[in-house]
C-alpha cells in the first residue's frame, strides 16, 4: 500500500473516532497515531484498543487511573503513573509489580488490602501512611505493628496478643488506644493517663500513681476515679478549686484547698463551715453570693476583699455596709437605705459617689466635709462647697483662709 492510500485511510479513521470515539473498537489494528487521538478525546475506549502501546496506556491512566482494569498487561511505568494518582487503582492490577505495590501504598495505606502477600517494606509503607491498614495484613511483622500504633493508637484493635512495647507505643500516640487492651500492665495505664488523663475512665482500681497521673494531665479525670484517694483530691483541687464538683464528700482539707485556689468553688460544697466560708471570701468576695446568710464575720471579710460583694448579700449587717463603702465609695449603690455615716463614708471614699446619694441630708455632706478639713483635702473641701455653698459659713477661720490662699 502507498503512503498516499494509507494516508488517505487514517485520514479516514481519524475522522470517524472524531464523530464518535467508540467506532475505535471496529477498527482492526488501529495505528498509533489513532490510538491516541481516540484515548485523548475519551481515555475509556482503550477498552477496545488490544495491546496499546506505552505512551497510549499512560496518556489513559493518567487521565484517570481506573482505566487500567482494561489494560490487560500494563507496563511497570503504566501501573506506577496509576497507582500514584490513586492507591486502590491497584485492585485492577493483576499480578503488580513490587513497585506498584509499594507505590500504591505510600499513596493509600488500605491499598494493601488488595495485595495477596505483601513484602514486609509494603507492610511497613502501608501502616506508616494509615496505622489502621493493619487491619488487612495477615501476620503483620512485629516492625509493621509497632509502626502502626505509632501513626494511630487505634490501630491496636486489629493487633492480637501486642506485646509490651506496641501496647505503650500505642497509648502514648492516643492513650484512647488503652480500651482495646486487655488487662493492661500498670506501665502501659501509666503511659495513658499521661497522654490523656480521662483515660483512667476505662481502669477499674487504678493505683494511686495513676490516679496523680492522670489529675495531673488532667484534673477532669477526677470525675471518672470511683472513690479518689486524698493525694488524687488534693491534686485536683490545688489545680482548680471548681474540681470539688466531682469529688463525693470531700473533707475539710480538700474543700479548704478548693476555695483558697478559686473562692467560688465553695458553690459545689454542700453547707460548708465558716472556716471554708472565709477562706472562700478572702480569696475572691464575691464567692459570698454562694453562702446563705453569712455572718458579720464573713460579711466583713467578703467586702474587705471587694466592696462591691456587699451586692450579693441580701441581709446586711451596718458594719460591713460601711467596711464595704471605705473599700469602695461606688458600692453605696448597692446598700438599700444607707444610714447617714454609711453615705458620707463613701464620699470621703470617693467623691463622685455623692453622685449616688440623698445630700438633701444636710448631715451626710456635713460630716463628710468634716473629714476632708480634718484631712486638709482643698479640693475635696470646694467640691463639696460648689455643691451647698451654705457650709462655707460654717467653715473656721483657718480653712476659710487656707481656701482663700489656694485660690
Amino acid at each position: 500500500m502507498n503512503n498516499f492510500i494509507y494516508q488517505k485511510l487514517e485520514d479516514t479513521k481519524l475522522d470517524i473516532i472524531s464523530k464518535n470515539v467508540k467506532y475505535i473498537k471496529i477498527i482492526d489494528h488501529p495505528s498509533v497515531k489513532v490510538q491516541l487521538a481516540a484515548v485523548h478525546q475519551d481515555e475509556r475506549v482503550i477498552e477496545y484498543i488490544k495491546d496499546p502501546c506505552l505512551e497510549v496506556q499512560l496518556i489513559a491512566v493518567r487521565k484517570n487511573e481506573n482505566v487500567i482494569r482494561y489494560i490487560a498487561s500494563p507496563f511497570v511505568k503504566v501501573q506506577l503513573a496509576a497507582v500514584r494518582q490513586n492507591g486502590n487503582a491497584l485492585q485492577y492490577i493483576k499480578d503488580p509489580s513490587p513497585e506498584a505495590q509499594l507505590a500504591a501504598v505510600q499513596q493509600n495505606g488500605y491499598a494493601i488490602q488488595y495485595i495477596a502477600d505483601p513484602s514486609a517494606e509494603v507492610q511497613l509503607a502501608a501502616v506508616q501512611e494509615s496505622g489502621n491498614a493493619i487491619q488487612y495484613i495477615k501476620n503483620p511483622s512485629p516492625e509493621a505493628q509497632l509502626a502502626a500504633v505509632q501513626q494511630n493508637g487505634y490501630a491496636i484493635e486489629y493487633i492480637n496478643t501486642p506485646c509490651l512495647e506496641v501496647q505503650l507505643a500505642a497509648v502514648q500516640e492516643d492513650g484512647r488506644a488503652l480500651q482495646f487492651i486487655k488487662d493492661p500492665s500498670p506501665a502501659v495505664q501509666l503511659a495513658a493517663v499521661q497522654e490523656d488523663g480521662r483515660i483512667i475512665n476505662f481502669i477499674e482500681n487504678p493505683s494511686l500513681e495513676v490516679q496523680l497521673a492522670a489529675v495531673k494531665q488532667n484534673i477532669d479525670a477526677i470525675e471518672y476515679i470511683k472513690d479518689p484517694s486524698l493525694e488524687a483530691q488534693l491534686t485536683a483541687v490545688r489545680q482548680n478549686g471548681n474540681a470539688i464538683e466531682h469529688i463525693d464528700t470531700p473533707c475539710l482539707e480538700v474543700e479548704l484547698t478548693a476555695v483558697r485556689q478559686n473562692g467560688n468553688s465553695i458553690e459545689h460544697i454542700d453547707t460548708p463551715c465558716l472556716e471554708v466560708q472565709l477562706a472562700a471570701v478572702i480569696q475572691n468576695g464575691d464567692a459570698i453570693k454562694y453562702i446563705q446568710d453569712p455572718c458579720l464575720k464573713v460579711q466583713l471579710a467578703a467586702v474587705q476583699q471587694n466592696g462591691h460583694a456587699i451586692r450579693y448579700i441580701k441581709h446586711q449587717f451596718p458594719e460591713a455596709q460601711l467596711v464595704a463603702v471605705q473599700h469602695s465609695g461606688w458600692a453605696v449603690v448597692y446598700i438599700t437605705d444607707p444610714s447617714v455615716d454609711i453615705q458620707a463614708a463613701a464620699i470621703y471614699n470617693n467623691l463622685e459617689a455623692i453622685d449616688l446619694i440623698d445630700y438633701t441630708d444636710k448631715r451626710v455632706l456635713e460630716r463628710a466635709l468634716q473629714q476632708y478639713i480634718a484631712d486638709g483635702n482643698i479640693y475635696a473641701i470646694l467640691f463639696i462647697l460648689s455643691v451647698d455653698e451654705s457650709f462655707y459659713d460654717k467653715l473656721d477661720c483657718d480653712t476659710k483662709l487656707l481656701l482663700e490662699l489656694d485660690t
